[in-house]
């Protein structure tokens, strides 16, 4: 046992190398521009309090956001998705994958899960013991199943799921900010060294300025494609694994399945409220177990069906699906009750009646 706990220590003290690396670039990226730039090298003063107003602004957000993506521990599934013990054992105990499929199949039933696996069977962890929530996954760098997870980041040497995948957003957004300050402000300083326009006296800051805007340059290019692909993710409302994998449901596979429509699903990651959208602080809508679909929730986006009746003519009233009904698994038990509805009432009009339908 002793091997592996070693062994066990030294990938986790290997996994925060990245991050220490991030972080001594930050460092000497800030001594460069502050020292080296602006004091030794601007000889404005009005130039040096601009440029190190707004440096300082966003040296502070993208510093804020990449601690919070960082120490952000990820969600996991609650207690209520681990099998009872006793179905738990006979679990164990079963050899054949169809008598554990049956045990599976016992506890959904009070469970909110709308997907399942590709074969349609209940998506278990056997390495958790749980039953996985809807979007969740396990992640074998950390060994824990992690909600809503997008997928395991080496540089923040975290998962990146629920609970901060709106820091990992705004990380990459302030971090393409803060190089994008750096190379703009930088550029002219850098020409300068090539046509040896800058002084003598300042030797030293002559490779801070050429290092700090190619650094600059690099990282805006790499940052730039990841920030890009993360948006249109946000704006469809999918995960990595959702985008290479889509989500399976009772109905079969739909990668558009979490779909609300542009407006709600950057909602679901930022909140409703705009005025904490730019700061690092948890505003992402649910809880992280049970997500709406465009399955089974009325979309007030989205065109409606009404029935307008004329005279002698029946009417006919469609109303949306209640938050108690919002389960894929009592859809069945849905469309029995309203059967069981309309043969009770049924619907009176004449023998020639006609109903028609228009679209708002």
């Amino acid at each position: 046992m002793a091997p592996i706990h070693v062994l066990r220590c030294c990938q986790r003290g290997l996994a925060w190398i990245p991050v220490i690396f991030i972080a001594m670039v930050v460092c000497w990226s800030y001594y460069a521009y502050v020292v080296e730039l602006c004091i030794f090298t601007i000889t404005s003063i009005g130039k040096q309090v601009v440029y190190l107003i707004f440096f300082h602004l966003s040296f502070v957000m993208f510093v804020w956001s990449y601690w919070k993506t960082i120490f952000t521990k990820p969600a996991n599934p609650s207690k209520e998705f681990c099998l009872p013990k006793a179905e738990k054992e006979r679990y164990e105990k079963e050899e054949r994958p169809e008598s554990q499929q049956e045990i599976l199949w016992r506890a959904p039933t009070s469970l909110p899960l709308y997907t399942r696996t590709g074969t349609g069977a209940v998506r278990y962890c056997d390495r958790c013991q749980v039953i996985k929530p809807d979007r969740c996954h396990h992640c074998s760098a950390c060994d824990i199943c992690v909600l809503k997870m997008d997928h395991h980041c080496p540089w923040v040497n975290n998962c990146v799921g629920f609970s901060n995948y709106k820091f990992f957003i705004l990380f990459l957004a302030y971090s393409l900010l803060y190089c994008l300050f750096i190379a703009a402000t930088v550029l002219q300083y850098f020409i300068k060294f090539w046509t040896n326009d800058l002084q003598e006296t300042h030797s030293n800051a002559k490779f801070h300025v050429l290092f700090l805007f190619f650094v600059a340059a690099m990282f805006c290019i790499s940052i730039l494609s990841l920030f890009s692909y993360h948006l249109w993710l946000v704006g469809k409302n999918r995960s990595t694994i959702e985008a290479f994998r889509a989500p399976v449901f009772r109905t079969g596979s739909d990668k558009n399945g979490f779909s609300l429509g542009f407006r709600k699903n950057i909602a679901q990651v930022f909140g409703d409220q705009k005025k904490y959208w730019l700061l690092p602080v948890f505003t992402s809508q649910g809880d992280g177990l049970t997500f709406p679909t465009r399955l089974v929730n009325a979309d007030i986006e989205q065109p409606t069906v009404a029935v307008h009746p004329e005279p002698n003519k029946c009417e006919v009233t469609v109303s949306p699906l209640t938050e108690s009904q919002n389960r894929l698994l009592s859809n069945e038990q849905q469309t029995n009750s309203i059967v069981h509805h309309m043969a009770n009432n049924p619907i009176k009009s004449a023998p020639n009646d006609i109903t028609t339908v228009s679209m708002k």
